[in-house]
C-alpha cells in the first residue's frame, strides 16, 4: 500500500507505529546501513533499533535521534505552525485599506486674508 493512500484517522496507534517502524527500516536498508551502525551512530542501544522497527515502544528521542542519523528530520516539517488570516479577518483588512487620497495641510493651498 503506498503512503499516500494511507487514511492515518482509520488506522490504530499500534497500526501507526508500526508504520513508522517500516519506515525507519526501509530508510536505513536504503542507505546499506546495519542495526549496529545505525545505533551506535544515533548514540542508543541496537535493541532499541530493533525495536523501532518492530513496531515496540520507544521514547520520542530515540526515534528523533534515529531519524536525524538516517537524514530524515525533514518529516518534522508538519509539525510547522503557519499562522493563517480567517476570511473574516482578511475582509475586515480590505474594508480598511484606503481607496483614494486625502489632501493633508501641507498640499492645501493657502487661503486668502481677503
Amino acid at each position: 500500500m503506498d503512503i499516500s493512500s494511507k487514511n492515518w484517522l482509520e488506522m490504530n496507534d499500534n497500526a501507526l507505529i508500526e508504520t513508522i517502524g517500516a519506515f525507519v527500516k526501509h530508510h536505513r536498508l536504503a542507505q546499506n546501513k546495519t542495526q549496529q551502525q545505525l545505533a551506535t551512530a544515533a548514540g542508543i542501544n541496537r535493541s532499541t533499533v530493533t525495536q523501532i522497527e518492530n513496531g515496540g515502544k520507544i521514547n520520542l528521542q530515540s526515534l528523533l535521534q534515529v531519524l536525524r542519523v538516517l537524514h530524515l528530520l525533514h518529516v518534522m516539517d508538519s509539525f510547522n505552525i503557519q499562522e493563517q488570516v480567517s476570511p473574516l479577518q482578511l475582509a475586515k483588512l480590505e474594508q480598511q485599506k484606503r481607496k483614494r487620497a486625502r489632501n493633508t495641510d501641507n498640499n492645501r493651498p493657502k487661503k486668502s486674508d481677503w
